[in-house]
């Protein structure tokens, strides 16, 4: 199997990793994230996937996009979107799933699946049948598989690696659900 990772984060790249190697025995990593703001936020998370990809010897394959624009404008294209968790999670996954889909299909990987995985934080389900649909659409497998009990296991060994730990999802809108919480 060659499969291409998406990848949101070292810390949850770095148990999926872990969980691979007895099957895959390098996958290559996939940064692509334009959901992830403000732009601090999004550079700490890519300067720690590229450490991490580096001390691990793994392949990483950069789509370099900072998108608040982009995303917000997706979202507010959308009727109701500002006002739905679930859809904006699902133009989220789909948008990251879709390019991922393709690049594995353009540089010849057979499967691909996403760091996404690892979180207890992220909608599995919705992951999972958007991720099929996009193997369906470019010609290759969706590698699913439930990596939330390694999380917490995966979020030790980022620290003891240095790697920058995260507060939220990344989309600026659990920016502000994460400090509303945090706040009241």
């Amino acid at each position: 199997m060659k499969l291409l990772l998406h990848s949101c984060c070292a810390p949850c790249s770095t148990v999926i990793i872990e969980a691979l190697n007895e099957e895959v025995s390098k996958p290559s990593l996939f940064w692509y994230n334009p959901n992830i703001h403000p732009y601090t936020e999004y550079k700490s998370r890519y300067d720690s996937l590229r450490a991490f990809a580096h001390d691990e010897k793994l392949d990483l394959i950069i789509e370099d996009e900072y998108g608040l624009r982009k995303f917000i404008d997706t979202l507010y294209s959308e009727e109701k979107t500002r006002d739905s968790e679930i859809k904006r999670c699902h133009l989220c996954y789909q948008a990251r799933l879709e390019k991922t889909a393709l690049q594995a299909a353009e540089k010849g990987y057979n499967t691909f699946s996403t760091s996404l995985l690892a979180s207890p934080y992220q909608k599995h389900d919705l992951i999972r049948h958007i991720g099929e649909e996009c193997a369906n659409k470019y010609g290759v497998d969706f590698f699913y598989r439930d990596f939330r009990p390694w999380f917490r296991e995966g979020q030790k060994k980022a620290r003891e690696n240095g790697s920058y730990m995260q507060k939220y999802c990344g989309c600026i809108f659990s920016e502000e659900e994460r400090y509303l919480n945090v706040l009241r």
